[in-house]
């Protein structure tokens, strides 16, 4: 079954997904595994926010 969870919750995100989407201002990017995006995520954006929330 495919399902789609919008969430700011990055705990959450990383425990449940199977590939985690980060979207800024309706672009696409970073499309990456869990592990990808929380360890080593390659768009500044992502970085960024990934360094406020976590």
């Amino acid at each position: 079954m495919t399902m789609v969870c919008v969430t700011h919750e990055m705990g959450f995100a990383r425990e449940v997904a199977d590939r985690v989407l980060f979207f800024d201002h309706a672009k696409l990017l970073e499309d990456a595994s869990p592990a990808e995006f929380f360890d080593a995520p390659k768009d500044p954006r992502a970085q960024a926010f990934l360094r406020q929330v976590l």
